[in-house]
């Protein structure tokens, strides 16, 4: 059957209205015949939007829902057997499949949505947290640093923050080479030994 270019929602009744069932109608409407499909359209119509009116509440949803099953009415028309129930129940059949399809695609888009939230805001967390846990670590190094003597906490911060050598700390501070190994080794132990003590859970 091949669909019209321009669908005939109501556009009128079909002359033989009166003389013929929403079966008869149906069963033209497969062969497509427009005008029985217009007469069918006005006869079902509101019964289908009184059961998709039912299921989902929303009245646009609702509407939308109905042109729809009549959309699906007119394409499959071929398929329905009147051996196997009336019309009306065929389409209010398809009518109530597409009103339960839609609830199904509504409460996936919210779940998806609430998905998307909870993970944004676990990411929001996370960096939080993580910014957080940074700056106490720097505080804790900064406490550390300040336990050190000059010398030493001089010699750590140009190699390990301004990435000196130890021949252009020892440069940097006039100092010895020898020296400023000592006293970098030193420094690099109390430092150890103070995250480590603080990590703990003591000062």
């Amino acid at each position: 059957m091949t669909e019209p270019t321009s669908l005939p929602w109501p556009a009128g009744s079909h002359p033989r209205s009166g003389a013929v069932s929403d079966g008869d109608l149906l069963t033209l409407t497969a062969t497509g015949d427009t005008a029985a499909f217009s007469t069918l359209y006005d006869r079902v119509s509101p019964l289908v939007y009184g059961l998709v009116r039912r299921v989902l509440r929303n009245p646009a949803q609702s509407e939308e829902v109905t042109q729809e099953v009549m959309l699906d009415v007119w394409r499959t028309a071929t398929r329905y057997d009147a051996d196997r129930g009336s019309a009306n129940s065929w389409i209010l059949t398809i009518a109530h499949r597409r009103a339960v399809d839609r609830v199904r695609s509504e409460q996936s888009a919210a779940d998806r949505t609430e998905l998307v939230g909870a993970r944004s805001a676990e990411v929001d967390f996370d960096q939080v947290a993580d910014t957080v846990t940074t700056r106490l670590e720097v505080e804790q190094v900064r406490r550390c640093l300040d336990s050190l003597t000059d010398l030493q906490r001089e010699s750590v911060e140009l190699a390990y923050y301004n990435g000196y050598t130890y021949p252009e700390v020892a440069q940097q501070l006039g100092a010895k080479l020898p020296t400023i190994k000592a006293r970098m080794r030193d420094g690099l132990i109390r430092l150890r030994d103070c995250l480590g003590t603080t990590k703990g859970g003591t000062s």
